[in-house]
């Protein structure tokens, strides 16, 4: 496949997704290549219904192994929905959250087992990882202020989880980052919102500076 696969992780309240409605269009101005924008749980029809459920704040009674499963369900029809034939037509995928959202959520969070859930996720992924990482990194108190503030109390069920669970998360994917220092590039999300993206443009442009050099 010709395309290249980006994801965006971060713990709630880290900013990405408003981040990337930013970034795309910044991306898109320095290359040639159509640029596809996505999200996970979500991003195909099948996957958007699952998303649902698992988001559902009535769902209280999940199990925590039903959810990675639930999640890991999402990620593979999103895959075969829409990331590998994006990368097969030789486009550029973004995707805010990919797998170390599980391994950090589920495996971390819900404490079920990093190795675990990634193995969960390794069956449905195939082999198919990011060629890069944007981390945006925010504390868990910084990030649920945000949330509140900004959601006005409408929290899914995960973000309203206790901060105990959003430090495990917290602490999950530092680990994931540590183990991964050649795929991902953290970026300080507690700056202000331009220089988030100002430095996510930067890290893309570094990485891949054969294919984002348009006016340059």
């Amino acid at each position: 496949m010709s395309g290249i696969f980006i994801s965006f992780e971060g713990p709630d309240g880290a900013g990405k997704t408003t981040a990337l409605k930013t970034l795309m269009p910044l991306l898109q101005a320095k290359t040639n290549q159509e640029i596809v924008l996505s999200r996970e749980p979500g991003g195909s029809p099948i996957s958007e219904k699952i998303r649902k459920i698992i988001l559902d704040i009535h769902e209280e009674e999940m199990d925590p192994r039903t959810e990675a499963l639930l999640y890991a369900a999402a990620r593979r029809q999103h895959l075969i929905d829409v990331i590998l034939p994006t990368l097969q037509a030789n486009k550029i995928m973004l995707s805010d959250r990919f797998v170390d959202s599980s391994i950090a959520y589920q495996g971390g969070g819900r404490e079920i087992g990093m190795k675990e859930v990634a193995n969960i996720n390794d069956f449905a992924i195939d082999g198919h990882f990011p060629d890069l990482t944007i981390y945006f990194d925010v504390t868990p108190e910084v990030g649920l202020s945000r949330i509140r503030k900004d959601h006005e109390g409408e929290m899914d069920r995960l973000e309203r989880e206790a901060i105990s669970f959003h430090n495990r998360v917290y602490d999950s994917y530092m680990k994931i980052v540590k183990d991964n220092p050649d795929r991902i590039k953290t970026i300080n999300a507690e700056q202000a919102p331009k220089q988030v993206v100002s430095d996510a443009l930067d890290a893309i442009i570094k990485k891949f500076p054969n294919i984002f050099n348009k006016g340059e």
